[in-house]
């Protein structure tokens, strides 16, 4: 038996294995426990024959994940070393996820934020209420994204859209995202938890094998070889963590005001 942190759910139902992220009172905002159990979950149902497809869902009717809790940032992000630790915490979250070999699914109501929306993206398939949200507000932060999170938004949306997102740092509704290619179904608030059980269900009737199969296909895909300028892109990201813009992004944010940048 998995111990896990009260933010993670793990429950099975028939061939289902739930992955339920539970921190309601800030909008299922990802902790860095969170983000450390999330690859133990995965590798649990990863290895129970009976599990056949994982849906990932937010407690509540409010969000799927409102981005990461940054009441933890001042504790958690305190120095370059506790800084490189979450950021290395949450990458192998999303390569863990990204990797799995069984079909997952996100279910997605209410907010879906900065990590939100990239853990909805590491998913096979995203299915969203009408009410959705997504965004990603790393801009209005002084935040960096690491070139494999940007590359997986790129590769399912394209490079113009997620400029878009990336650079207005707005909120879009639940009818663009699908415009995008961001989500690949949208339905009623009501409807939406029968209908990605059925949707799972159907799947998870489906030859094991076969799936096995075109998802491991699928994660090599996303692999082809390519010379973008790693070094470069890493030495980008780590100033935005180092900026006194990523400072006053925190601190706008608590204060809930708007952030003032400098470009430093």
């Amino acid at each position: 038996m998995l111990n896990l942190p009260e933010t993670l759910i793990a429950k099975k139902e028939n061939n289902i294995g739930w992955i339920v992220f539970n921190n309601p009172a800030r909008h299922n905002a990802a902790s860095l426990e969170m983000w450390q159990a999330l690859p133990l979950v995965l590798d649990e149902y990863v290895n129970d024959p009976e599990v056949r497809v994982i849906i990932l869902r937010g407690t509540g009717e409010k969000a799927f994940m409102a981005g990461a809790d940054i009441s933890q940032f001042k504790e958690k992000r305190s120095s370059p070393e506790a800084v490189k630790f979450y950021n290395e915490t949450g990458e192998a979250a999303g390569n863990a996820l990204r990797g799995c070999p069984k079909p997952t699914i996100a279910m997605i109501r209410g907010y879906c934020i900065g990590g939100g929306t990239g853990t909805a993206a590491n998913c096979d398939i995203r299915i969203a209420a009408e009410d959705a949200r997504f965004g990603i507000p790393a801009a209005r932060l002084g935040l960096g994204y690491r070139y494999g999170n940007i590359k997986r938004l790129a590769g399912i949306v394209g490079p113009a859209y997620t400029a878009e997102i990336f650079f207005t740092a707005r909120q879009f509704t639940a009818q663009e995202a699908l415009q995008m290619g961001l989500v690949n179904r949208v339905v009623p608030v009501a409807d939406l938890e029968k209908f990605t059980v059925d949707y799972a269900t159907a799947i998870g009737n489906n030859a094991p094998l076969t799936i096995a199969s075109v998802k491991q296909a699928l994660i090599e895909y996303c692999k082809t070889p390519e010379q973008p300028d790693l070094t470069l892109f890493q030495k980008l990201f780590e100033q935005c963590f180092l900026s006194e813009d990523y400072k006053e992004g925190q601190t706008a944010f608590m204060e809930k005001r708007k952030p003032v940048f400098k470009g430093r």
